[in-house]
Formats: structure tokens, C-alpha cells, sequence
């Protein structure tokens, strides 16, 4: 069994599409409709590995979602987590782009982490394993 997609709830697919593919790098796997109302199914990819796990750009017009959304970000708890190798570079490279940071990159133990704002509603962890 393996992981085939997660998913990040997001305040605005068509936002979320543009952010996590321009200032994010990813790439889009799917995008299409899937109710009258609009929603998509939109997932994302790494262009590192276009055939690994997909994320699911979920819209949050769902109360729950929406109510679970903000309890996360109002407790300062990351929707998900981004790994890299370097995150010096990647840092840089996020923040060259406009990606906003709320913690850079900081030594907490065993891993070395930094925060930013999805501009859809979340906070994201970018992590890089120390070892």
C-alpha cells in the first residue's frame, strides 16, 4: 500500500493553483470539475517526483472544513509539511519569490524548520532532517 494523495484545505482553488505552482514550483497532475458548484479537483505534484504522492488542493466551502481550517491556523499548527535538503536554498528561493515567511529557518532538534503562509489560509512547514 502506498500513498496515492493528500490533501491541504485552501481558501481559493484558482489562488492555491497559481501559488503552489508559481512561487511553490509544483506542478499540476489533474485539474477538473467535479460539482456545479465550481470545486475541482486539483492536485499538485513535485516536478522531483511527478508520479509520487499528489497533493489535493481541497476547497473549504464545507463549514467543517472551513472551521477546522481556522482552528489550525489560529493555533499556529501547519496544514502540512514540505521536505527538503537544503533549506538554506530553498528558503532563499521561496522567499525570492514572494513566499512570506512567519519563522525562518530555525535548529529545534533533530530537524532544522521554517514557516510560511500558503496565502490560502494555511500555515506550511518547510523541514529539512538533520541527520
Amino acid at each position: 500500500m502506498i500513498i496515492g494523495v493528500t490533501s491541504v484545505i485552501v481558501t481559493d482553488q484558482s489562488k492555491a493553483k497559481a501559488f503552489y505552482t508559481d512561487a511553490l514550483g509544483f506542478q499540476v497532475k489533474y485539474d477538473f470539475p467535479v460539482d456545479a458548484a465550481g470545486n475541482r479537483w486539483l492536485t499538485v505534484v513535485s516536478p522531483e517526483r511527478p508520479d509520487g504522492v499528489e497533493l489535493l488542493l481541497s476547497d473549504n466551502s464545507n463549514p467543517i472544513s472551513q472551521a477546522f481550517q481556522q482552528g489550525m491556523r489560529e493555533q499556529n499548527i501547519a496544514a502540512i509539511n514540505f521536505n527538503t535538503s537544503d533549506i538554506a536554498a530553498e528558503h532563499e528561493r521561496l522567499a525570492a519569490a514572494g513566499v512570506v515567511f512567519t519563522m525562518p529557518p530555525t535548529d529545534i532538534g533533530a530537524v532544522i524548520m521554517a514557516v510560511f503562509d500558503d496565502t490560502c489560509g494555511n500555515l506550511i512547514n518547510l523541514v529539512q532532517e538533520k541527520g
